[in-house]
């Protein structure tokens, strides 16, 4: 199977898979090399690690694509991308579906929020009419070049309407093509467990360390039946305090050994980068 079709048997499969978050090459690189089944290309650990600001819309589609494009050629496993609300309308989804395709996506995913979008557990979200919604879902559909490329549709409505409304817009989804169904921050554990009962279609469910829906285990999250279990950046914080614990040592010692419970050691770092393959290849064009 390719990676489109190795993750939709994945989803199909509903047993909790994780699915973490990267942000860059290397983060997904780790990822892979640690045995995880898919990677989840964030727009928050983008725009938080490269441009240093918080997930309220910053980065584009160009920033995107280049970013899926070089986790593509980093990784073999099936790539899900964010693309926030699809960076415009239905046409500009469609724009986006075709470029993100291009550049590697497996699954491209869709949110209903009013732009510029914010995260999902941030408060002062808004989402736009479930017409105009569900019309950026079939647009999404209708532009695949593959037939085996996913759509994940994901709704906000929880936060500003209600459980039951966002219920009742991600069914509207999940009628226009929508293959993976994601309703973001819902806060109690009754909505989790009721989400697999009341919808059809596999669902994500996104577990935000510190966020506003409580944490549950992958295992009990596929035993309810979702397909997968999204931490998109416990990559992002899991480096985070890594390098606060390193800088904090170098800044109060003023000097910093190969410590592996401070840094990767200086091995490690050529192996996750593929030193060993390179060496091959210079040797045999020398």
């Amino acid at each position: 199977m390719n990676t489109k079709q190795q993750l939709r048997a994945l989803v199909q499969a509903r047993r909790g898979a994780i699915v973490p978050g990267a942000f860059n090459a290397l983060s997904a690189r780790v990822i892979e090399d640690l045995g995880f089944e898919a990677i989840y290309i964030t727009g928050a650990g983008v725009t938080n690690m490269w441009f240093g600001l918080p997930d309220q819309g910053f980065v584009g589609l160009a920033e995107m694509a280049d970013h899926t494009a070089r986790i593509r050629d980093a990784v073999g496993l099936p790539l899900i991308v964010d693309a926030d609300t699809g960076f415009g309308n239905a046409l500009n989804v469609r724009h986006t579906v075709r470029t993100l395709e291009r550049a590697g996506a497996d699954c491209i995913q869709f949110e209903d929020q009013v732009a510029p979008k914010r995260c999902g557990h941030f408060a002062g979200k808004d989402v736009i009419s479930t017409e105009e919604a569900v019309n950026k879902i079939k647009a999404a559909a209708d532009a695949r070049q593959d037939a085996d490329l996913l759509i994940l549709a994901r709704t906000d409505a929880c936060a500003v309407h209600g459980f039951e409304a966002a219920v009742e817009r991600a069914q509207r989804f999940a009628e226009a093509g929508a293959d993976i169904l994601f309703v973001e921050a819902v806060t109690t554990a009754d909505e989790i467990r009721a989400l697999p009962q009341r919808l059809e279609r596999p669902q994500l469910m996104n577990m935000v360390v510190g966020g506003k829906t409580p944490i549950f285990g992958a295992e009990e999250l596929g035993c309810m039946g979702y397909g997968l279990v999204l931490y998109a950046n416990a990559t992002l914080q899991g480096a985070v305090a890594g390098m606060q614990k390193a800088l904090g040592v170098l800044r109060d010692d003023r000097r910093l050994e190969e410590d592996p419970a401070l840094v990767a050691p200086f091995a490690e770092r050529q192996r996750l980068v593929g030193k060993p393959a390179w060496d091959v290849l210079e040797r045999r064009y020398t």
